[in-house]
């Protein structure tokens, strides 16, 4: 608490030559902004999640946007919100009740009380993606096929949705100049990988719930970044060690490896101590070089002045 109010009220900004200090609330874009407001959101939202679990319905929520699903009848629900809203003055929900909801990038629509998802746009967003004749590397372009047949298979619940978003990614596509050849080679090359040529020729429903809901519970690439980075720490407390990074320099440092490893064995490597199987591994690491504090990025020149 003592942080967040160090850093609501030393917030300033510079805008048209003039500073300013923000006296109510945090700056927009801020990590700790940000931080601040899912803790506090975290809170706010408890009896909305106790309420949608009770009742086995749904419940997401992306930083201010809140997605429910609910079987209770319209007062019911607006009574629900009001007292949510009635929590904070500071905090104003604006809601949104229909068969057919828009959510962050899906369209939600309750058909015959089965929950059907698809990929929405928004009206104003423009058919851009990187385009082919950019300079970069072709794996970049790859990538993007990737990751947009990615995100239409795990969001289309229903192979129809599926095939109408397939298709704009195809015209997307050639509205960037890929070439025909190009996205079709990586459209079969991404069905290949994932054992689905048959599924998609097929045009079975079936089949392709199956395929949705299994691309759906795999793992994000943040998720096997953050699976991997688990699995290394891991093998470090198997080896037992404990790492010690330190800038190395010709001074009083000098000698402080060795006298770390001798504090070292003299108080935890001892007869009959608990800390035998540990060994200490002090990594030594370089001071800047004069030419990279030479290169540092300045400041603008009005700014300077």
């Amino acid at each position: 608490m003592r942080m967040a109010r160090l850093v609501l009220d030393t917030n300033y900004f510079m805008f048209e030559n003039q500073y300013y200090q923000q006296i109510r609330g945090g700056a927009m874009g801020s990590p700790f902004t940000m931080t601040l407001a899912n803790i506090y959101m975290l809170k706010w939202e408890q009896p909305l999640i106790e309420h949608q679990q009770l009742h086995k319905e749904l419940y997401l929520r992306y930083i201010d946007d809140v997605f429910m699903t609910s079987n209770l009848s319209l007062d019911q629900i607006n009574t629900i919100l009001d007292q949510a809203n009635s929590k904070d003055p500071n905090i104003h929900i604006t809601s949104s009740i229909g068969m057919n909801i828009n959510f962050l990038d899906v369209n939600a629509v309750n058909s015959e009380g089965e929950l059907r998802t698809r990929v929405f746009r928004k009206s104003a967003a423009e058919p851009y993606v990187v385009p082919f004749l950019s300079d970069h590397p072709r794996y970049v372009h790859r990538n993007i096929i990737r990751g947009a047949l990615y995100r239409a298979v795990r969001v289309c619940s229903n192979i129809n949705d599926f095939h109408r978003e397939r298709l704009t990614i195809e015209l997307t596509l050639l509205l960037n100049g890929y070439p025909p050849r190009f996205i079709t080679h990586n459209f079969k090359r991404f069905f290949l990988e994932l054992n689905a040529i048959s599924l998609i020729e097929e045009s079975n429903n079936d089949s392709y719930t199956n395929f949705h809901l299994e691309l759906i519970h795999q793992p994000t690439g943040s998720e096997k970044r953050q699976q991997q980075e688990q699995q290394q720490q891991q093998l470090l407390l198997n080896k037992r060690e404990i790492r010690i990074p330190f800038t190395f320099e010709t001074g009083p440092l000098l000698q402080i490896q060795r006298q770390l490893e001798q504090l070292w064995q003299k108080f935890y490597r001892n007869q009959g101590s608990s800390k035998n199987h540990i060994h200490l591994k002090i990594q030594t690491r370089t001071n800047k070089s004069l030419s990279q504090l030479l290169t540092t990025p300045k400041a603008s020149r009005s700014l300077l002045k």
